[in-house]
């Protein structure tokens, strides 16, 4: 990725500096009250988009069991291993790509043929944008994992938190539930923090991911070369208001 990048959003859209990041996007004074709890102005359309095909929705978990959702599973190595590690959560897994897709479910089954059930998890093969908008309630997420996401060198307005649809994704976390996001990109991680505390208004800690972590076969990859690897974590404040967050739709 080239040292300059492009933040996006629809109060200030300017191309910036790596070392600048504190001067664009600022939103109006915080001393005047908003709305909503972020100030992102560019409004996600949910009624635009159809379910995905064959869509089912899914058995969601009694509210004591905690609701956890992966988007980019990949060949499912972090969501096997994390419903293996985490029996009392239930962990939505979801891959667009059929390929990975394939070689997730088939994994699964071959766990649950050699007797272990893994009734916790629930692999989809779906794009996560029309499968979110109709599978998950408002209000129902403990956590949300985004692993190592194209960063979209050339189309900065697809990065997760450039996009109308995150504030979607935001109504659907609890109160206190998280999101993380983590990348071997530098400047895409100083994007997202930047994003995250000007934009989204979300209180957030960047760290870097241990160096024996191996959540996901890209994780192993670029730690095994010595490259960086960082993780946002970000945590929905209490009373955090977004246009979604009574709005559930239903397939006709």
């Amino acid at each position: 990725m080239a040292n300059k990048i492009d933040v996006v959003n629809d109060v200030a859209n300017k191309s910036i500096n790596q070392g600048d990041l504190r001067i664009a996007n600022q939103c109006e004074p915080k001393s005047k009250p908003l709305k909503y709890s972020h100030c992102f102005a560019r409004a996600f359309q949910p009624d635009k988009l159809r379910p995905p095909r064959a869509f089912t929705r899914p058995v969601l978990p009694h509210s004591k069991r905690k609701l956890v959702l992966e988007i980019g599973a990949g060949k499912g190595k972090h969501a096997i291993e994390y419903a293996k590690l985490n029996p009392d959560e239930v962990l939505i897994a979801i891959e667009r790509t059929q390929g990975k897709y394939q070689a997730f479910a088939k994994e699964v089954h071959k766990i649950r043929q050699a007797g272990e059930k893994l009734e916790n998890l629930t692999p989809i093969h779906a794009d996560a944008i029309p499968y979110v908008t109709y599978a998950i309630p408002p209000n129902c997420l403990d956590s949300v994992y985004l692993l190592y996401p194209n960063p979209e060198p050339h189309n900065p307005n697809q990065r997760w938190l450039n996009m109308p649809f995150f504030e979607f994704l935001l109504s659907r976390v609890k109160d206190g539930g998280q999101i993380i996001l983590v990348s071997n990109i530098a400047e895409y991680m100083q994007e997202a923090k930047h994003q995250a505390e000007a934009i989204w208004r979300l209180p957030c800690v960047l760290e870097p991911v241990p160096e024996d972590s191996q959540r996901t076969h890209f994780e192993i990859k670029y730690l095994a070369r010595g490259e960086v690897c960082q993780q946002l974590t970000l945590s929905k404040p209490k009373g955090y208001r977004t246009r979604f967050d009574h709005i559930y739709l239903i397939t006709s």
